[in-house]
């Protein structure tokens, strides 16, 4: 009989990570902060996702470890701390998943060891003790066997609630918008048994989507947006069309019993800080109701509010002018001529559906974009960690999501950036054709792509599934500068350049999400709170000091009672776990000291 011994440094690797978490754990016990900064290296990142710090939280070597573990050692009460699968180790770099308990919960985590120590460390709550999700062994039975002659039926309940929600019992919770970023939310707090709404102003859920141009689909694959608890079917499409995102919209949010009103306006909203709770007014389907939950979330999307530049002529322009947000779709377009202005997503994507419809399109670059091909991106960027050949190598969407937020953004940087090298050599002679035609391409500040000019600044960019090599080979015509004035029939540059248009489209962004709080709060409110996304990382439109993570996103703001959430599926999915936690605690009465509450160093 012979024995197989597992190799050296898998034992090594293992005894290792144990015994920094047995290390970590001695000195949390013993309360001695010093003992446990002394482990981590002398560069070094702990991001914590509420587990800890009851915030969305990344502090910098030993020095802010320290400062985190002052501040939480005693009310987070972590332990427990253990290896959940083999640790693995590559180029000195030790990594290993892990669990543990607080005070509150459970953890779940990332740990990534050199010779000096911890190098980044990210700790997650998943879940509140005593209120944990129904899900698998603990779901509902849902049948109730027997006989019953006050039998209450699945459907009967579901209509009690709606009928007692906002009358004789108050949300919460409300959610002003019932786009992916509510639904998502909706449902975590559905699952946590947290009374809510999420109210939207379209009739249908995904009408969001319905409403946009008709060649508008995700840019983003398949395996990167499933939506909590429930993933699209194997068949889905990598890229969904937009009809096919609302539909599923729609389904998801009926199966998964979220509060939803629909044809519902929010007209205004005010806190009253004495009995800390909100005075929401909506407008629902043609009748006032007020509502008085305690939390208030803006699930308006990442972005705010449309920015449409006011110009010189527009009162006077004959043809037709929108905001891309409010663009229809190409079709009542064809043989006219189409000035967009602007470059990134919405701008490329209305080009191409203009010029496949038979229109003239113009396309004004105002500043330079960053272009990635979806198929490279699909492949470099995030194939190992969303793709078909992630699941096969076991990469689950759970361990994909972790996998990313182990990477704290002050260094993510530095891995994106060989990917993007690796896009552009893959893809040199399609570059080489858009800069020739006159487009002014970067690759952001640093060189590092794409998803840092998102995180950072959330513009500047386009995923090209086509519409580029139309710009490239001249059938969409280019033109550069700032729009200076509009003409009876025409659109002005600054260096007078003059083109004609019977249509104009502003795709030119969004504002911070705060807009929003302005709007339907006030200005004040809007001020107190500050700039919303961005890491403060001083680069193009992303303002400093740094941050360390996104402003004001999924955590506590300086407004008490005020949260944001948004950004794509993967953030709506990711992140909405973390923000319903925070709201179910609260709800339950279970202490949440926030550690490092969100400062406002810009208003907008």
């Amino acid at each position: 009989m012979t024995q197989t011994l597992e190799p050296a440094a898998a034992v090594d690797a293992r005894q290792r990570v144990e015994g920094w978490l047995a290390d970590f754990e001695a000195a949390l016990a013993a309360r001695d902060a010093d003992r446990a900064a002394a482990l981590f290296a002398t560069t070094s990142f702990w991001r914590d996702l509420i587990a800890f710090t009851w915030n969305l939280k990344t502090v910098e070597n030993r020095d802010g470890v320290k400062d985190l573990l002052l501040a939480t050692m005693d009310t987070a009460d972590a332990s427990g701390f253990h290896t959940t699968e083999e640790p693995t180790e590559a180029d000195g770099v030790v990594e290993a998943w892990i669990g543990f308990e607080t005070a509150a919960g459970r953890g779940r985590g990332h740990l990534r060891l050199t010779d000096e120590g911890a190098f980044t460390f990210l700790t997650t709550l998943h879940e509140l003790k005593g209120h944990e999700e129904p899900l698998g062994a603990t779901r509902p039975k849902g049948a109730e066997h027997g006989v019953n002659r006050d039998r209450v039926t699945w459907s009967e309940a579901r209509q009690a609630e709606a009928d007692e929600l906002g009358t004789t019992r108050q949300p919460y919770v409300v959610v002003i918008g019932g786009g992916q970023g509510g639904i998502a939310l909706g449902a975590r707090l559905r699952q946590l048994g947290v009374d809510h709404v999420v109210v939207d102003r379209y009739a249908r859920p995904g009408d969001q989507w319905r409403s946009r141009y008709k060649s508008l689909c995700l840019h983003d694959p398949v395996w990167y947006d499933h939506l909590p608890y429930l993933d699209f079917p194997r068949t889905w499409p990598v890229f969904a069309p937009k009809d096919k995102i609302a539909d599923w919209l729609e389904m998801y949010t009926k199966v998964m019993e979220v509060n939803y009103w629909s044809s519902t306006t929010c007209k205004s909203a005010s806190y009253d800080e004495e009995a800390k709770e909100w005075t929401v007014v909506l407008d629902r389907d043609g009748e006032e109701v007020l509502l008085k939950p305690k939390q208030l979330v803006l699930a308006t999307g990442m972005s705010g509010k449309p920015n449409v530049p006011v110009l010189p002529g527009q009162d006077r322009f004959r043809g037709e002018q929108h905001h891309s947000s409010q663009h229809p779709g190409p079709d009542a377009y064809r043989g006219k001529k189409a000035v967009i202005v602007g470059s990134n997503n919405s701008a490329f994507d209305i080009c191409g559906a203009l010029w496949e419809a038979g229109a003239d399109v113009t396309m004004i670059q105002r500043s330079s974009t960053h272009i990635v091909k979806s198929d490279s991106l699909m492949d470099l960027g995030l194939g190992d960690l969303y793709s078909e050949r992630a699941l096969a190598a076991g990469m689950t969407t759970q361990k994909a999501d972790l996998t990313f937020a182990s990477l704290p953004y002050r260094i993510m940087h530095t891995f994106q950036q060989p990917v993007y090298a690796a896009i552009k050599e893959r893809d040199q002679e399609f570059y080489d054709r858009l800069e020739a035609a006159g487009f002014r391409h970067d690759w952001g500040d640093d060189d590092s792509g794409l998803f840092m000019k998102y995180l950072r600044r959330g513009s500047g960019y386009y995923i090209d599934v086509g519409a580029a090599d139309l710009v490239a080979n001249g059938d969409v015509k280019l033109a550069h500068g700032q729009v200076v004035e509009l003409t009876e029939n025409s659109v002005k540059l600054e260096d007078g350049t003059e083109l004609e248009a019977d249509l104009v489209v502003y795709a030119t962004g969004y504002g911070s999400m705060n807009g929003w709080a302005a709007d339907l709060i006030s200005q004040e409110v809007a001020d107190k709170v500050g700039k919303v996304w961005g890491l403060g990382s001083d680069t193009t439109k992303d303002p400093g000091p740094w941050e360390g993570e996104q402003r004001n996103m999924w955590k506590p703001t300086q407004q008490e009672g005020l949260w944001f959430h948004g950004g794509n599926l993967h953030q709506s999915r990711h992140y909405s776990l973390y923000l319903a936690l925070q709201l179910k605690a609260r709800a339950e009465g279970i202490p949440t000291p926030v550690y490092g509450l969100q400062e406002r160093h810009h208003l907008a």
